[in-house]
């Protein structure tokens, strides 16, 4: 997720709904209409030889069909994809709360217990990882309830509409469609992210 670091911050620092929720719902609507056009063309079929639709054919075609409000579509599920966000960080600040404690149980005799090693960051990568495989499994069925919104001229209509329908005419495994390849994306993405952010901020305070 993009602006997850800024994120992290309010939400480590201030844990008031407010400060959980706004960053995310102001990143969201924002950018919004960039995700759109970007799903569109990637779910563009065009024969071999035919020319693909470009992005400002797209927009274009976008406006003429639903106007400004069309740029909005799948929006509610990217509301709903903040609880992953929210889930992921609880994880995280809970696992690496663990693992601090755990150093320092282990060496109570030290004098410094600030300094850390390679080995506590490879802690923060693991933690980072096991955080994100477990909000991604849990809220992801509004990844393809988002990308269904998105597609032109589907009958999708709604967050609920689309969930409830999506569940009635393919079942319940096809809310978890393509959650393999999603997670082999995100972990290392989410693992790498995490730990330089723990290192920079180390690095600043040390």
């Amino acid at each position: 997720m993009s602006c997850a670091l800024s994120y992290f911050d309010s939400i480590t620092s201030k844990p008031d709904l407010e400060h959980l929720f706004f960053p995310g719902f102001t990143a969201i609507t924002a950018t919004n209409p960039i995700w759109l056009i970007k799903t569109r063309l990637q779910l563009d079929a065009r024969n071999r030889g035919e020319k693909r639709m470009s992005a400002f054919e797209c927009v274009r075609r976008v406006y003429q069909s639903d106007g400004l409000r069309g740029f909005y579509r799948g929006m509610s599920a990217s509301y709903a994809g903040i609880s992953e966000t929210v889930i992921h960080f609880v994880i995280y600040e809970n696992i690496k709360r663990k693992l601090i404690e755990s150093k320092a149980n282990a060496n109570m005799d030290d004098e410094d217990e600030s300094v850390k090693d390679a080995s506590d960051f490879v802690g923060m990568m693991l933690a980072a990882a096991t955080s994100k495989t477990c909000a991604t499994s849990i809220a992801y069925p509004h990844e393809v309830i988002r990308t269904r919104l998105r597609e032109e001229g589907s009958k999708y209509r709604s967050f609920f509409q689309t969930l409830n329908m999506v569940i009635r005419e393919e079942g319940y495994r096809a809310m978890y469609r393509g959650l393999t390849t999603h997670l082999v994306r995100q972990i290392p993405n989410t693992a790498i992210m995490m730990c330089t952010y723990e290192l920079v901020v180390y690095l600043l305070n040390g």
